[in-house]
């Protein structure tokens, strides 16, 4: 089985202005890496219920994050010419865009959703799963490194789930 890279994004919130706050990468060896983002002075949109869920204020974004281009830098280095798959490519390609647009950097991966690589005995699988490791984990959720590690794992349980199940209809 070729474990695939996944990608998570945290941003300042749900819908229209929300920017990327942390980028987190769960790579095909098992390693993570976490990228706080230092908001753009462009980027105004915060939501007070998005740093509930994410635990990440704006003070500590300032204190602790990495310029958009700096951390657009660090994933092409990171991530060039492969394929990284996110559970929530809609709006992580949109804040992925934006952050690559903020850097003046051209993305040199692509991004693409996760329900491409799943069969469909993966999908039927895929929530519950991925619930139930989150619930062994505290219910830790919404911080980018954790969470993208968090589906890789999903994505390796359920493929051996799933061909566990294929290995008994035969």
């Amino acid at each position: 089985m070729r474990v695939p890279a996944i990608l998570d994004i945290e941003a300042s919130g749900f819908g229209k202005g929300s920017y990327p706050i942390e980028v987190g990468v769960a790579l095909p060896d098992g390693s993570v890496s976490s990228f706080l983002i230092k908001p753009h002075p462009d980027w105004t949109h915060w939501s007070q219920d998005a740093e509930a869920l994410h635990g990440i204020s704006q003070e500590y974004l300032h204190a602790h994050g990495a310029t958009p281009r700096e951390v657009a830098e660090r994933l092409n280095i990171l991530l060039e010419g492969q394929t990284v798959y996110s559970d929530g490519w809609g709006v992580d390609s949109s804040w992925l865009s934006l952050l690559f647009y903020y850097a003046g950097w051209r993305q040199a991966f692509q991004l693409d959703t996760i329900t491409r690589i799943l069969s469909e005995e993966q999908l039927v699988l895929w929530d519950s799963t991925r619930d139930t490791l989150f619930k062994g984990h505290d219910g830790r959720r919404h911080r980018a490194g954790h969470d993208a590690k968090m589906l890789q794992e999903t994505y390796i349980q359920t493929h051996e789930m799933a061909r566990r199940q294929q290995l008994q209809g035969r």
